[in-house]
């Protein structure tokens, strides 16, 4: 059985593993400050972050997360929810895990007064898109993306 809940700032620990191996999907090395990261982002609510645990009688393992960043659009003048990260472990996929995980965080952005949900993902990650499309998300074709990244 699936399980999706918030996740608290006590629970990143359950979620790390998974944060690396996504990291890892995107050609990124481990970091050690990975749990930090997501403990402040959680404790300044800056974050939130969802995972989606398999529940085997007693053990509960953590095989996926969405992780989104609230913010607003001033040309909608309402909140908008960035859903930055959706991950699920290689050995669970296949069975609707991040289709949950999305479920989620639609319902928990609506809830909250949000007008949109967005997000970007690799041109390379097919599967992905076939999901976002299958649940009637649109891919933008209005606005160019632009990043100024600055050397660690």
């Amino acid at each position: 059985m699936i399980s999706i809940s918030r996740v608290t700032a006590t629970e990143i620990p359950d979620i790390e593993e998974l944060v690396h191996q996504y990291r890892e999907f995107y050609k990124q090395p481990r970091a050690e400050n990975t749990k930090q990261f997501l403990t402040d982002r959680i404790k300044a609510e800056e974050a939130i972050v969802f995972v989606a645990n398999y529940v085997e009688e007693l053990n509960v393992r953590a095989v996926g997360f969405a992780l989104c960043y609230p913010t607003y659009s001033t040309v909608s003048l309402s909140p908008i929810w960035l859903l930055n990260d959706l991950f699920v472990d290689a050995r669970y996929r296949g069975h609707g895990i991040a289709n949950s995980l999305m479920d989620r965080v639609e319902t928990a952005a609506r809830e909250s007064g949000a007008t949109r949900v967005f997000l970007r993902t690799a041109e390379d990650n097919v599967a992905a898109q076939a999901l976002y499309e299958k649940r009637g998300w649109i891919q933008d074709v209005t606005f160019r993306r632009y990043d100024l990244v600055f050397p660690l």
